[in-house]
């Protein structure tokens, strides 16, 4: 047995999806698909915020260095303000590498809700819900290249297809993004 993937949670092998205690076999998923949900205003007020406080202390040492210009005083007093200004926009050099770390975390976790979901037995199941984009990526990952391990059964759909006798609906059919039982996301075909 090869695992793919491995954490509190989910565990993806080549023989099943195990997601908070219940497994899913490989072998009885017929098709895997994704949804994206809407983008969180909270993570994008707080990357906003983020960019603000890189920004504050650069545009704060500008706009005292204008101000010294502007006052026309003497030459210390000049100096003086620039100097505080100069500083000032030093500031933010020991906070930008611990701003751009959490900054570049926020977008590894994304800002939407992501949803794994696969028909099992015949109807469909969510396996996976999560706002953290790139431990969905690397789920995901794992499902698709454990399912591309799987060899092919008889009477088991093709990517993008349905079970003989079987209308096409789901997300094959509304177009959404797809791992077909061989692995792959289906494509039109362009010969016969």
């Amino acid at each position: 047995m090869i695992t793919y993937y491995d954490d509190h949670s989910v565990q993806v092998t080549s023989t099943a999806v195990r997601v908070d205690g219940r497994s899913y076999p490989l072998a009885e998923l017929t098709t895997v698909w994704h949804r994206r949900g809407d983008r969180s205003w909270r993570v994008l007020a707080g990357r906003g915020a983020t960019g603000a406080a890189l920004a504050g202390p650069l545009v704060a040492a500008v706009l005292g260095i204008a101000l010294a210009v502007w006052l026309q005083r003497s030459a210390a007093v000049t100096v003086a303000i620039v100097g505080v200004s100069v500083l000032v926009g030093l500031a933010v050099g020991p906070l930008a590498d611990f701003l751009f770390e959490h900054l570049d975390r926020s977008y590894a976790r994304g800002s939407r809700e992501m949803e794994m979901w696969a028909e099992w037995r015949g109807r469909p199941v969510r396996l996976l819900h999560t706002r953290d984009a790139m431990r969905f990526g690397q789920v995901y990952r794992a499902v698709q290249r454990a399912m591309e391990s799987l060899p092919s059964a008889p009477g088991r759909p093709g990517p993008g297809r349905t079970a003989p006798g079987r209308p096409a609906t789901g997300p094959a059919a509304t177009g959404q993004n797809v791992i077909g039982s061989s692995g792959s996301r289906p494509s039109p075909r362009n010969r016969p």
